[in-house]
């Protein structure tokens, strides 16, 4: 515990504050993508040549830390993965959850929409 309690100091909040910045979020969601699309290329081309194959577990990972959208360009443009229903599942439930997730963010930090608010307190 000692640990964490050293990781929760300012200078370790300010540094992290200093790196974590939109630009750079991006440019890592980007990158992300970039390489998530690439794998979906790479496997279809190994799977092709009876090569060693990238796991799917692997391609799920990449499209649940942010790269949903390269996921899904590489399986439409190399047409991979498009007929395998348990891989077809996972990925839209991710790419649901992350919706879902982006939605209760804004939301935290938005707050609800008047109209809702309304009708949530009319409710009470």
């Amino acid at each position: 515990m000692e640990n964490l309690a050293a990781l929760a100091n300012p200078e370790h909040i300010a540094a992290v504050k200093a790196v974590a910045t939109p630009a750079n979020i991006a440019l890592a969601l980007i990158a992300l993508n970039f390489f998530t699309f690439a794998a979906f290329g790479i496997d279809k081309a190994r799977a092709e040549a009876g090569a060693w194959r990238i796991s799917e577990g692997t391609l799920l990972r990449m499209a649940f830390f942010g790269g949903t959208p390269g996921a899904y360009a590489g399986r439409a443009l190399f047409r991979h993965k498009t007929r395998k229903q348990p891989f077809s599942a996972n990925l839209h439930g991710i790419a649901v959850l992350q919706i879902v997730g982006g939605l209760a963010v804004v939301l935290w930090f938005r707050g609800l929409p008047a109209p809702v608010e309304r009708m949530i307190a009319g409710l009470s």
